[in-house]
């Protein structure tokens, strides 16, 4: 018999602690889904940068090392079509940086890429059956959507607005991931792109608990067990916790970002779109604080990062995006798993004495 105050996640998703490792494109390895589902919170695997030979590949290997439910992520974004002069300006802007660190600016423009959720990749879920599927950015078009529900597996998306949290519902969502303006990495907005509206976690929790009837797990801002005992006394039925887990072994992040990570002040992120074309949160850095976080003339996602990739390559740190919500100084130095059950534990505690 389960102790936490809402059991409603735990019953829907078949988890024993209501805490939900984020889905970090690029920095969750297998390694950090298997310790989290395994220590029974829900590992998240993320899709979006993946091949489907190396979905597969994630897959099989968490099937092989855990019995337990895991959640597979997916952005759903439509792809852009092609704009020549905005790639152009953009690369334009871009310029005396390539002089300064000796890049060859005539050379073809890489492509920077983020999958979204198609019929190839729904054939990898009919095949492995995770027991989760969350989106960013909305949800798929319905056929997809039905095919994804009729592996039995159980939808979740973000919200960033109790507006957008009703349209999940109403749309099929099994349960909606309140995702407040502290989160790190790429907003979740899909029905506005007005950044300026955008609200606060412990604003956004209580008002779209209040609107839906699914239950509702809090995201952002939350680094540790006095975050996840509020989410829950806000009417949260679980939480989403990511940036904790960049300070895991099992977390493949650069070593600039793992600096960043430990020695940038709490005030130091911003929301950006430089390096995607979409906002993001991340550590400021020198080209977000010479170009300003946000720039009109940044291509739409997934197309920014592109023009920037010669010259991470050569001054990562300075030109790589370092993404962490508002409350990594709360990161600690721990395994995937012991932080899973640290969370679960220390915040059980104070939601019970």
């Amino acid at each position: 018999m389960s102790q936490w105050p809402d059991t409603r996640i735990l019953d829907l998703l078949g988890i024993e602690q209501p805490i939900i490792q984020g889905p970090l494109a690029g920095a969750t390895t297998s390694a950090m889904v298997i310790a989290v589902s395994n220590a029974g919170g829900l590992g998240s695997m993320p899709a979006a940068m993946l091949s489907i030979e190396q979905l597969r590949e994630e897959l099989k290997t968490i099937r092989q090392h855990t019995q337990r439910p895991f959640n597979v992520n997916f952005f759903c974004h439509q792809p852009p079509p092609p704009d020549e002069q905005r790639a152009q300006d953009w690369k334009n802007l871009l310029e005396p940086y390539y002089r300064e660190l000796g890049v060859d600016f005539d050379a073809p423009t890489p492509v920077s890429n983020r999958a979204p959720f198609d019929n190839a990749a729904c054939e990898v879920l009919e095949e492995f059956r995770p027991e989760v599927v969350s989106f960013h950015f909305g949800l798929p078009e319905k056929s997809l959507l039905d095919r994804v529900k009729a592996t039995g597996a159980k939808v979740l998306s973000s919200a960033t607005t109790v507006e957008e949290a009703i349209w999940l519902e109403q749309h099929g969502c099994d349960a909606i991931i309140a995702m407040g303006y502290e989160a790190g990495g790429h907003r979740g907005m899909f029905l506005s792109d007005d950044l300026s509206s955008q609200v606060g976690t412990f604003a956004l929790v209580p008002q779209i608990v209040d609107a839906v009837k699914v239950p509702v797990i809090a995201a952002g801002g939350i680094g540790d067990a006095r975050g996840v005992a509020a989410a829950f006394v806000l009417g949260a039925s679980a939480v989403q916790v990511g940036t904790a887990y960049l300070f895991t072994p099992e977390a493949k992040v650069s070593a600039s970002h793992q600096k960043a990570l430990r020695t940038a002040k709490e005030s130091e992120t911003a929301v950006t779109n430089i390096f995607t074309g979409r906002p993001a949160r991340g550590i400021l850095n020198r080209v977000m604080r010479e170009l300003g976080p946000m720039s009109a003339k940044a291509p739409v996602f997934p197309l920014a990062g592109g023009a920037l990739m010669p010259l991470r390559a050569k001054a990562e740190a300075d030109f790589s995006s370092l993404w962490a919500g508002q409350a990594f100084t709360l990161g600690v130095e721990m395994t995937s798993a012991a932080l899973t059950r640290r969370l679960a534990d220390e915040a059980l505690a104070k939601l019970t004495h």
